[in-house]
This record gives structure tokens, sequence and C-alpha cells, in this order.
């Protein structure tokens, strides 16, 4: 099986469902059997062992699971997949015949588990998917494939599933487009599939993060899908029913990257308009640094710190109070200015070092 060809062969999106974890024989078949009948469905999921925050927090039934798995993917006529996290997973997984193995987000971010399991994958055929990291690291990810590729493993799939933030009021694991974005220009052959699930923590919200993912172009769908969901064993709230994950499925809208020939000339106009603006705005940032060029010249010669935390404090306030006006989130603002702010200091720096 090969996974790339797998999405190829499969109507968009590409959907991989089934439980975050298998809880029991019976729950196994049974959400496998609904799923299949009821939505378009490619690849089965289930949880063997979970790596949980809390120690008594469930973990997964283990190895005696991984028999309901395959027998349920045999049942439905599905391959199926299952995330492992070190070289005792991959061997038990193997053996049992699981079709697919993915790298949880957990894993991904300790280079030395990767590459454990990289070693345990040496000459081995299979398809494996590789969550990001849970800290928003382009890199660490990046550099998880490339541990596999180096071990042979070339038949490769990124999932995006969010990244740690504290408390965020809206997501479990911030989205962070940018990174999965960045992440395909640079892998432009590795399928991207996005896990609504562990991006949200709430069902309520998977529908809106799958459609922002495909708008994206992006390949793929991971959700997690229970027959009775609040009384799942571990991430109850995120977790859609059968029935849910069809409505779900049909509601979304697909997209095509393709410009219809009568929309080229349009897109053409719109998108030289953007580079002249492009231009104009790269202009003013030269010319605004080579000011501050002039301020750290000031600073230097009067013994004043670069660094300057109230104006920096008052200027951010300023700017961020006039979002709404400007029709810019304040996001997007503050992001923006932090880098204008870093790349002046850097000019300040380089006049006090002269």
């Amino acid at each position: 099986m090969e996974l790339k060809r797998l999405i190829a062969n499969q109507p968009k999106p590409f959907v991989i469902a089934g439980p975050c974890s298998a809880e029991s024989r019976e729950q196994m078949i049974s959400t496998a059997k609904e799923i299949a009948q009821k939505a378009a469905v490619s690849v089965l999921r289930a949880g063997i062992w979970k790596p949980r925050t809390r120690p008594d927090s469930f973990e997964g039934i283990g190895e005696e699971a991984l028999t309901w798995l395959v027998e349920a993917g045999k049942i439905t006529g599905l391959p199926v997949t299952t995330e492992v996290a070190n070289k005792d997973h991959v061997e038990k997984a193997l053996s049992a015949g699981v079709d697919i193995l993915w790298i949880g987000a957990r894993t991904t971010v300790n280079p030395f588990a990767v590459q454990e399991i990289a070693d345990a994958l040496q000459g081995v055929k299979i398809p494996v998917m590789i969550k990001n990291p849970v800290n928003p690291d382009l890199e660490l990810w990046i550099g998880a494939f490339e541990r596999l590729e180096k071990a042979g493993v070339t038949d490769l799939g990124a999932i995006h599933r969010g990244f740690s933030f504290y408390n965020h009021p809206k997501y479990r694991n911030v989205p962070n487009w940018e990174i999965p974005i960045a992440f395909r220009e640079r892998n432009s052959q590795i399928p991207m599939i996005c896990d609504p699930s562990h991006i949200t923590g709430n069902r309520g919200m998977v529908a809106e993060v799958a459609q922002k993912a495909l708008d994206l172009n992006f390949d793929g769908l991971m959700i997690e899908t229970h027959l009775d969901p609040d009384h799942a064993l571990s991430d109850p709230a995120q977790q859609v029913t059968p029935n849910s994950l069809k409505s779900l499925l049909d509601s979304l809208i697909l997209r095509t990257s393709n410009v219809p020939l009568n929309a080229r000339d349009f897109l053409i106009e719109m998108r030289d308009k953007i580079e002249v603006i492009d231009d104009r705005i790269f202009e003013l940032l030269t010319a605004r640094m080579a000011l501050s060029e002039e301020v750290g010249q000031f600073k230097k010669e009067n013994k004043i710190t670069v660094l300057q935390q109230e104006h920096w404090a008052h200027l951010i306030q300023n700017r961020l109070s006039k979002a709404q006006d400007i029709n810019l989130t304040q996001i997007f603002i503050r992001q923006i200015m932090d880098a204008i702010h870093q790349e002046s200091i850097r000019h300040q720096v380089k006049i006090m070092n002269k």
C-alpha cells in the first residue's frame, strides 16, 4: 500500500476516522461498521497506546487492542492506522498487520524517540504519517521526516494537529496555519492531512477547522469518531458520532486549486497590483530601517540604551487600538510590529557595535 497513491485514488477529501482509543472489541468493530456504512472514509484509525499528560488517565488498552483494530479493518475492508511511540510499539503493530503508522506530536518533539522508530523501520515498506511537534517548530517537524527518510522510509505523510498554547480561549491546540503552509513550500511532494479534532478539542468546531484546511488545499482530514463520544475513555469532547461525521463531510465545500480560463486574466491583474503594493511596503521598510540606524547612532553618541521599553509599550498600544479602524486583527498587527521592532533593534545594535 502506498499512501500517496491511496490519497490520489480516493475522492477528496481523503478521510481517516475512528475512535480516539480502541476501548473494547465490541466498541471498535461496531464503530468501524457504522463509519464504513455512513461516511466516505478511506482509513480506519484508533489509539492503542495513549501518551497522556497525567499518569492516572486512560493510557490505552495496549497490545490486545491491536487485534480489534485489525479485525475491524478486515470486516469493513478499510486499511487501519495507529500511533507508535517507540520500537516496541512498531514491532507489535507490524506483527499485528497494521497498514499505516503515525508518529504523534508528543513523540515528534523528541529526536531520540523518532530516531528509535526510524531504526525500527529500517528496511520496512510501510506508510508513516508524522504529526507536527507539540511546540511550533517547523525545523523539528522536518527533521522527523529526514530521520525516517534516512532509514529508507519514503512513503510519508504529514498531519497538522495544532500546537500547544496555554489556556487559549478558542482552540485546544492553536492551528498556526502558517507552519503547515511553510512545510508544504519545502516538501510539496508530501501529503498534508489536518486533524481538526485535536486542534479544536471541541466537536462543535471540527467542521469549521476542516473547512479551513480544505480551503488551504490540504489533502485530507483525520477526525476522531466514536459511537458514544460522551462516554469515551479519552478525549470525549472532541469526538463525533458516525452520523455526525457523515453530516460534517456532506457539509464541506470542495474547491479546486485549478483556475478556470475565464478567471485567469482577473487573477493576473490583481496579483500584479498586489506585487506593486508589496514592493512599496518593502521600500518603506528599508527607509524605516535607515531611520533606525540614525536613531542608533544618536543613542550611541549619548550612551542611551537600545531598548526603550516605555516607548515601545506606548507604540504597541497605539497601533493595537487602531486595529478595527484599519480592518486588521490585533494578532496580525502585533506580529508585524514585533517583527519590525526586532529588525530595528538589530540595525541599532549593529551601529552600537561599530
